[in-house]
């Protein structure tokens, strides 16, 4: 009896000191989001669909397989860091999209996990799977192209924040607020000022001054070779900041956002953005994103924690409004930092939808969500298929001109100048060259001089009149186009040998 008493009173044998934590299991759904993800991209974004006109750009910093393209003034040189492992030794647009493919996948899987501890993971997961099946998440993230990391590095860089703000003594927080911003200004400068400009704000305003500092520094070393080659190349940082506002038609008080809403029928770029609108059917998603996402604030504001779901809500704001009210054109992909950091209120919203103040399920709620978001995949998945049947038929076209081309005899090294000559050139294995518009990088007297020493063509369109210094050029109609070739240059002078 004593001994049952003493047993009692001195209760279970606390675990040694020496026993293994408990493993972290929450990464398990976030995994299998990214996993999915992944896959995903491979079977619905064809890895054989050819690069499009900037991601030619950007590949050809870094490959052998033709001369560097014209690299304009708004442009980072992060892509091409990020695809060099691959297209520095291989010239094969499938390798590359699996292997970007791959890392986009890992990509997510980090920026969630940095959330971990602030939302639950079923909303991690929700928030995860939501961002991952727009059809512009899946058809931009296996391409060589800035706006999906710059997407990635704002998720990753406002959790980050939020748990560098909980544990000032975080160093792995503050580590990753450097590197995130660090990604975000490596891709794209303008853009990591923008989306990071709250975080910027609130640290400062609240003398958080190692958040701050790790936020500065990230930006600055992720801008730095951009600032370095402004200097060197474009006659200094405020000269880029102007030319970039130019060829992007100025920077100014524009309305775009009816132009954004025509282009989510898988439009990758609308300038000049003059179609109808898309089907209802296809837009509903994108005007119910603003009411949803205001819905999760709401909930995050009842739960007593506004923070964590106004700070992402916020930055989002600040990296949608250049490309909503700045600039005369649309590009679905510019608002994917938006989405991105949006997805965390919106799935926190839905959770508190489809459950009960005690977390019992609501039945009818549900299966409402669950009709909804079916339609909403199946929406999305016929606009990415249409846009990846077409974008494919493009660059197919493109590289039936290249070969076109090599049937004339324009052959590397060579040079191609005209209409859509930059990604027609790069699958010829050329240079391009250009005397007016964004790309413009030469004169007719220079590419006259060059015309003399290697083979050179020119393309018009059908209805389009060549260029004064191609008049006199051999034409010769291929499709849709008007192909004029330089006569052939002398064959080189060989030295005498004796």
């Amino acid at each position: 009896m004593a001994d049952s008493a003493h047993r009692t009173r001195v209760g279970p044998r606390p675990a040694p000191s020496s026993a293994r934590p408990a493993p972290d299991r929450t990464g398990g759904p976030l995994a299998l989001v990214a996993g999915a993800f992944t896959l995903a991209q491979l079977l619905l974004v064809h890895p054989s669909m050819g690069l499009g006109w900037d991601e030619t750009v950007y590949v050809s910093q870094v490959s052998g397989h033709a001369p560097a393209s014209y690299f304009s003034a708004p442009r980072a040189r992060g892509v091409s860091l990020l695809v060099a492992p691959v297209t520095s030794w291989s010239s094969s647009t499938p390798l590359l999209r699996g292997y970007l493919a791959v890392l986009s996948g890992l990509a997510l899987y980090l920026a969630l996990r940095t959330w971990r501890g602030v939302f639950p993971v079923r909303v991690l997961a929700t928030a995860g799977a939501l961002f991952a099946t727009l059809w512009v998440t899946l058809f931009y993230a296996p391409q060589a192209m800035p706006n999906y990391w710059v997407a990635v590095g704002a998720l990753a860089c406002a959790g980050c924040f939020l748990r560098g703000w909980r544990n000032p003594a975080d160093r792995w927080a503050l580590g990753g607020i450097a590197a995130a911003a660090a990604l975000m200004a490596l891709m794209r400068p303008t853009d990591a000022v923008w989306t990071t400009a709250p975080l910027l704000v609130l640290a400062a305003a609240t003398r958080r001054w190692r958040l701050l500092v790790a936020l500065l520094s990230g930006l600055a070393a992720g801008a730095a070779p951009w600032v370095v080659e402004a200097y060197a190349d474009y006659g200094g940082l405020a000269r880029r900041l102007a030319d970039g506002s130019r060829l992007q038609g100025g920077l100014g008080l524009h309305f775009a956002v009816d132009d954004q809403l025509r282009s989510l029928d898988g439009r990758t770029l609308c300038r000049p953005c003059d179609v109808p609108a898309p089907h209802p059917a296809v837009i509903l998603w994108w005007c119910a994103l603003p009411l949803l996402a205001a819905a999760g604030l709401a909930v995050a504001v009842r739960a007593g924690r506004t923070l964590p779901t106004l700070l992402p809500v916020a930055c989002a704001v600040t990296a949608a409004v250049p490309y909503l009210f700045l600039i005369a054109y649309a590009a679905p992909r510019f608002l994917l930092p938006a989405y991105a950091l949006l997805s965390l209120p919106v799935a926190d919203a839905l959770r508190a939808l489809v459950t009960g103040p005690r977390g019992r399920p609501r039945p009818l709620l549900t299966a409402a969500a669950v009709l909804a978001l079916t339609g909403h995949l199946a929406v999305q998945y016929g606009v990415l298929s249409h846009t990846v049947r077409r974008t494919t038929a493009q660059h197919r076209a493109w590289a039936r001109t290249a070969a076109e081309l090599h049937r004339l005899g324009v052959r590397p090294p060579c040079l191609v100048t005209g209409h859509e000559a930059l990604p027609i050139a790069y699958y010829a294995g050329c240079a391009s060259a250009a005397t007016s518009g964004p790309n413009a990088n030469a004169t007719a007297a220079g590419i006259t001089r060059t015309a003399h020493r290697v083979p050179t063509a020119h393309l018009t369109p059908p209805d389009g009149a060549p260029a004064g210094y191609a008049r006199t050029w051999q034409p010769y109609r291929f499709g849709t186009l008007r192909i004029y070739v330089a006569p052939s240059p002398p064959p080189p002078v060989r030295a005498a040998t004796g």
